[in-house]
């Protein structure tokens, strides 16, 4: 018994003093800013607030919790990327294609969707609040008083 307690309190210790362990890569984030492409990089948690990432390549990218807060995401490839908790504040998505990708509690307050592709997309729990959507095949339940969403004519 006294082993076991020795190493729950080991254990406890070496826990309390590690350091914690940050969720993006460093050099995924320079390589995405420095050359716009980034495949299968894991940008976990990654500040990219007002980015300009036209065009960006984040095919199967990890971009979980990232902050993507007013990044300008034009043109860019986010198939099979997971979003999940992710904040897209007034976020600018045309003819983006995020087929495939998981975006479960994404943030899309006041983000602009305009011909974006979400074939095969997860999406559970989205906050579209004032958003505007406009040939995008996201699916609102519930309320509309929040939703700008704008038909195709």
């Amino acid at each position: 018994m006294k082993r076991l307690l020795l190493a729950l309190a080991t254990l406890t210790m070496l826990l309390a003093i590690a350091k914690p362990a940050r969720g993006e890569n460093p050099d995924h984030v320079k390589r995405l800013l420095e050359t716009g492409a980034c495949q299968g990089c894991n940008l976990i948690g990654a500040d990219l607030r007002d980015t300009h990432l036209i065009g960006a390549d984040l095919r199967d990218a990890n971009l979980s919790y990232a902050n993507l807060e007013g990044a300008n995401l034009e043109g860019a490839d986010l198939t099979g990327a997971n979003l999940s908790g992710a904040d897209f504040t007034d976020v600018f998505l045309t003819n983006a294609v995020l087929n495939y990708a998981r975006m479960n509690r994404v943030n899309f307050t006041a983000a602009r969707m305009y011909d974006t592709h979400v074939f095969g997309a997860v999406m559970e729990d989205l906050t579209l609040t004032d958003a505007e959507l406009f040939n995008t095949d996201i699916s609102v339940g519930g309320s509309y008083e929040d939703v700008e969403l704008l038909e195709q004519y």
